[in-house]
């Protein structure tokens, strides 16, 4: 068989992934430390002690659970796998050996990454075909959210065991969003943030059969909804919750907007304003995303892996 027929076949026995998460190395690894030689003695100094440590097998970052869940869903009647997770680093060839090192240690079925050497990778998301960028590096993720990719920010320091190994136990993953400026667009908040809560919750009650427009985490939303689809609902590897700070009566247009999407969320927590923390904890969540950064402060403090949304009003600079 010659090389074109091989590559021939092979595209006619592999099955395309439902879901593409790409996740940077400081996300998936615990690189703390090497990230601070990078920050105090320049790249040339991190370059040798990557090389130098090339062997020494990395531990698990705040979102290696999350991933290592991920890349377990399989189809329930192929068994092929479902999530393909791809490696978006600033490292380069040479200092990224060390990060597949460690995902071949780990048994990560991670086949394929783009390495920058220090420019942004975020151009290289639509070509990967990624649903979902995580990362370390803030300005990246703006710019991915600009170009219109669902991407959050989680928060690498003060890692420890017990944030590493969050919800390991449960296979089911767990997803929560928050609504305006992730699921929906920030239409509403910029009424609440210049106008307050009274002019907000009148015009919810008088839009409310009036559907939101898209937040950048719908696509991604839409792409676990097809996933979920593959499974009966009581045997689905992924579970999502919309946990909000709205109250009644602002939520029947969320609820109405989610309808007309066609798009099923299995739970839906109205907080009117309460903190969110412990409902997520409640809901076993392995992810977090929020437009708001106290809210994602205020659960990596009780060790939930939160991913800040850097989009819409609240993340404008005065």
């Amino acid at each position: 068989m010659n090389s074109s027929s091989s590559s021939e076949s092979m595209s006619e026995t592999s099955i395309d992934p439902v879901l593409v998460i790409a996740v940077s190395s400081r996300t998936l690894f615990d690189l703390t430390a090497e990230h601070d030689i990078y920050l105090k003695k320049g790249v040339d100094e991190y370059r040798a002690h990557q090389l130098s440590h090339e062997s020494e097998i990395l531990k698990p970052g705040i979102a290696f659970s999350l991933v290592k869940k991920l890349l377990a869903i399989v189809h329930p009647k192929t068994q092929m796998p479902l999530v393909e997770v791809v490696l978006i680093s600033r490292n380069n060839g040479d200092t990224g050996l060390r990060i597949f090192n460690s995902i071949q240690h780990y048994g990560m079925d991670i086949q394929r990454a783009a390495f920058s050497n220090g420019k942004s990778p975020y151009a290289y998301l639509k070509a990967f075909g990624a649903h979902l960028f995580l990362s370390a590096h803030n300005r990246d993720v703006e710019l991915a959210l600009q170009s219109g990719y669902a991407s959050a920010h989680l928060m690498t320091k003060n890692l420890d065991k017990e944030s590493k190994t969050n919800n390991e136990s449960n296979t089911q993953v767990r997803i929560a969003f928050d609504g305006d400026a992730v699921l929906f667009s920030d239409e509403s908040e910029k009424i609440y943030k210049n106008k307050g809560l009274k002019a907000f919750k009148e015009n919810e009650y008088n839009k409310a059969e009036i559907p939101l427009n898209d937040g950048p985490f719908k696509p991604f939303l839409q792409a676990l909804h097809q996933l979920q689809s593959l499974f009966k609902v009581d045997e689905t590897p992924i579970r999502t919750a919309l946990v909000t700070a709205r109250s009644a009566p602002s939520h029947k247009r969320v609820i109405l907007t989610l309808r007309g999407w066609g798009i099923r969320i299995d739970e839906a927590l109205f907080l009117g304003g309460l903190d969110k923390s412990e409902f997520l904890k409640a809901f076993k969540a392995d992810i977090f995303f929020d437009d708001q950064l106290i809210h994602i402060q205020s659960a990596s403090e009780r060790k939930l892996t939160s991913g800040h949304v850097p989009h819409g009003v609240a993340n404008r600079k005065s």
